[in-house]
């Protein structure tokens, strides 16, 4: 079952919109992230999302920011807020009685890695698992130490910057591994990049959810 949702935010905040997919008996639920400049329509986390449901898992692909916030590029970039909005979600997410007890991952891509394992630090959340596709988690500072869950960093291995900010995170975190794609650039376009990147995730989800 596939459905178009929308979730409302705290008082004054609106709402953001997302697309919810639930299989039979789901086996876990993976909330998707995405990073700067980019929504629920992303082909790229599609890609995943699609893997992901194929091997049994609910995917919720969702916007961190309304229509009029999305226009402003400094809250692209606001992390504090992108975290809180994740969190938001994953929270009413939970009140549906058929994902309730559900395990819990996040997939987050560029800024919005860094925002899932924010989330991760959140101890009424309940985070199993955290996967980043090309992401930020140096961005997510000084709550790297923190996370418990764990997490799968994904980089390409000719995006040098983002690979050594990745090596850099995840000496911070307590449970990681470093997986790197050959040839790869940032958004994982060269042939096959993007497949592999959707069978370790959803490998990740399988062992941990």
């Amino acid at each position: 079952m596939t459905e178009d949702v929308t979730i409302p935010l705290p008082t004054g905040q609106g709402e953001v919109a997302a697309t919810l997919t639930v299989p039979a008996q789901p086996r876990g639920l993976v909330v998707f992230a995405h990073g700067s400049g980019s929504s629920r329509h992303s082909p790229r986390n599609r890609q995943v999302a699609e893997l992901l449901q194929a091997r049994g898992h609910a995917t919720l692909l969702l916007d961190l920011l309304t229509v009029e916030e999305e226009i402003e590029e400094k809250s692209r970039f606001d992390i504090p807020l992108l975290a809180a909005r994740l969190q938001t979600a994953c929270l009413w997410i939970r009140e549906k009685p058929d994902l309730a007890a559900v395990q819990l991952g996040l997939f987050g891509a560029s800024t919005g890695a860094a925002a899932a394992l924010i989330t991760a630090t959140e101890p009424g959340i309940e985070v199993a698992a955290v996967v980043s596709r090309g992401g930020r988690p140096d961005l997510a500072g000084p709550y790297l130490p923190l996370v418990s869950s764990p997490t799968l960093l994904v980089v390409g291995g000719d995006d040098s910057t983002v690979l050594d900010l990745n090596r850099q995170a995840a000496s911070l975190l307590s449970q990681s591994r470093l997986a790197i794609i050959p040839g790869a650039t940032h958004l994982f376009e060269e042939p096959g990049a993007l497949r592999q990147v959707a069978e370790l995730a959803a490998d990740w989800f399988d062992q941990h959810l």
